[in-house]
């Protein structure tokens, strides 16, 4: 049926309790539980499935056979009333699917401006804030955080409680139980530190001296020989206090899981 303010395909079944924005399109046999909210200018692809606790922000797109919302995969779940949040302008492709929170947090938030590949997994509790892209097939554990401007390639595992830092890049396929701080590259099997994200520092207007004093405190982490509480020392006292030096240094000493490894590790 067509609305005023929203399209709906006749086939599509969604809840009266359903809060449905302006030139909302909800393709056919999608599906849209009640106690849900669609913003404005969002397309609902048909067989999507927005489960109750969903809050989809506007003009995002959520792709067919995609399930937003669902039930949290945890024993440890008991009903309670939660959330999964979706911001402004973020695509969820194909197949994906990203569960609600769970007593713990409240809540699984997904940032604006987003990219959610086919077939990811996004569990119970994650933070994924803003202009993240998440490759095909990859499975983030519950209550992961991945910070702005992440690139977690395809086919990646994500232990639970794992935070991956902003402008990181992730080689596809890799398998995360560290965390990986901010602007570098990770890969290889087991997971190493591969260097800066120049490509995506640079895309990201960093300037070539940010960018050199970045690098500088990663030749002290990863390079010289020291332990991380040395290093960080080290780094406090020889680089220049930028904000992305106390981005690193702030990140490393928060770290509950430890730091992904260098190469000389």
């Amino acid at each position: 049926m067509t609305h005023k303010q929203h399209s709906i395909h006749p086939t599509a079944i969604v809840s009266n309790e359903a809060e449905i924005g302006k030139n909302v399109t909800i393709g056919a046999y999608a599906i849209v539980e009640g106690n849900s909210v669609i913003g404005d200018d969002t397309f609902i692809h048909p067989h999507a499935i927005i489960r109750s606790g969903a809050r989809i922000g506007k003009h995002c797109q959520i792709h067919p056979f995609s399930v937003i919302a669902g039930i949290p995969q945890d024993l440890k779940f008991h009903g309670e009333d939660t959330l999964a949040i979706i911001g402004d302008n973020t695509i969820i492709r194909e197949y994906a699917t990203i569960n609600r929170g769970t007593a713990s947090k409240g809540k699984t938030e997904i940032g604006k401006d987003c990219l959610i590949m086919s077939y990811c997994h996004i569990a119970h509790d994650c933070l994924l804030k803003d202009h993240i892209v998440i490759g095909n097939l990859t499975q983030l554990a519950g209550e992961v955080e991945v910070d702005e401007y992440a690139n977690v390639s395809g086919g990646t595992l994500v232990h639970q409680f794992v935070r991956i830092s902003k402008h990181v890049m992730v080689q596809g396929g890799s398998k995360i139980s560290q965390d990986i701080p901010p602007y570098i590259l990770v890969g290889r099997d087991p997971l190493i530190y591969c260097g800066l994200n120049v490509v995506g520092l640079r895309r990201r207007h960093f300037t070539s001296e940010q960018i050199n004093t970045i690098n500088e405190a990663y030749r002290i982490l990863y390079l010289q020989g020291l332990n991380t509480s040395n290093a960080i020392a080290t780094i406090r006292s020889s680089c220049e206090q930028t904000p992305e030096i106390e981005s690193i240094t702030s990140f490393i000493q928060e770290s509950q899981r430890g730091i992904v490894k260098g190469s000389m590790a």
